[in-house]
């Protein structure tokens, strides 16, 4: 047997299952790279090789951001699961069904309160996992009730965006949630409350043209996506190339889009400096 020729390659693994789990291989989306699970998470789940950031899983973005990995779940309301009855290639309720097995959550979005840099926080987190962090009716109560929560405890609130959009199998239901959670949105700034997005990648369609942007402070990871329309779309509609970068969060800091863009191994150390200014004269 030759080591050299014989070599038994670690095996990789996708990074769509529930967790990066330890002791195993995950090859890097943007550069290919092979990276140890145990490497990535000293790295805040940073591509080592690219610097490229893979996407997180809800529970491990609020370990990220809250004080010592501490914090409190918020029950959301249960909503109605296929109001439409809709099916394409498969039924409306089995999809969710799945998508609930293989992340363990019930629905794209979850909201947690905790200290952040000791400030008492409310924190609501998008995961793509589950059907793309596409926006339905169960994610727009989780803003709004999110938003309801910083209200009467004069706490900030946190979203952290990432999804794919509004979900089409619940059509109208779903369009109507870039409304609720704006005008959630709107109620916090009226009565004062700090809210802070951040957008994370990709942060497009629907959620990205509502609450997503409407940040007292707009932050972004590094190299995240983030537009409304695809770039092929918007190329096919007024028949021009795009810059280079286009819809890349340096691109959107560099006109204005976004306040910040932050590697994530500074997120939160950013996050507190902005929390602490925000809730200054908060009583």
């Amino acid at each position: 047997m030759n080591w050299l020729t014989d070599i038994v390659r670690p095996k990789i693994q996708k990074t769509t299952p529930k967790e990066i789990a330890d002791n195993l291989w995950v090859k890097c989306p943007n550069c290919d790279q092979m990276l140890f699970s145990k490497e990535l998470k000293k790295s805040f789940y940073v591509c080592t090789s690219c610097g490229h950031h893979l996407r997180l899983y809800v529970e491990k973005r609020f370990k990220l951001l809250f004080d010592n990995e501490e914090f409190q779940l918020i029950n959301l309301p249960q909503v109605q699961d296929d109001p439409l009855k809709f099916k394409d290639l498969q039924k409306y309720s089995d999809r969710l069904k799945n998508n609930r097995k293989k992340t363990e959550c019930q629905d794209a979005i979850q909201v947690a309160r905790g200290k952040i840099g000791g400030i008492k926080s409310i924190v609501a987190a998008m995961d793509f996992s589950f059907m793309g962090g596409s926006m339905g009716i169960a994610v727009g109560e989780g803003i709004v009730r999110a938003a309801q929560l910083a209200l009467e405890t004069k706490q900030p609130l946190i979203t952290v965006a990432s999804s794919g959009g509004a979900r089409m199998q619940e059509g109208m239901f779903s369009l109507m949630q870039m409304a609720r959670t704006t005008a959630a949105i709107n109620q916090l700034k009226e009565a004062g409350i700090p809210f802070i997005s951040i957008l994370t990648d990709p942060t497009t369609g629907g959620v990205s043209a509502s609450f997503a942007m409407l940040g007292d402070v707009n932050m972004a990871e590094k190299g995240c996506l983030i537009g409304f329309a695809g770039q092929r779309v918007i190329e096919q509609t007024i028949h021009e190339k795009l810059p280079e970068g286009f819809q890349r969060a340096e691109y959107l800091l560099a006109h204005g889009m976004v306040d910040i863009v932050v590697d994530r191994s500074h997120m939160k150390e950013e996050l507190v400096k902005i929390l602490k200014v925000l809730t200054a004269n908060l009583k």
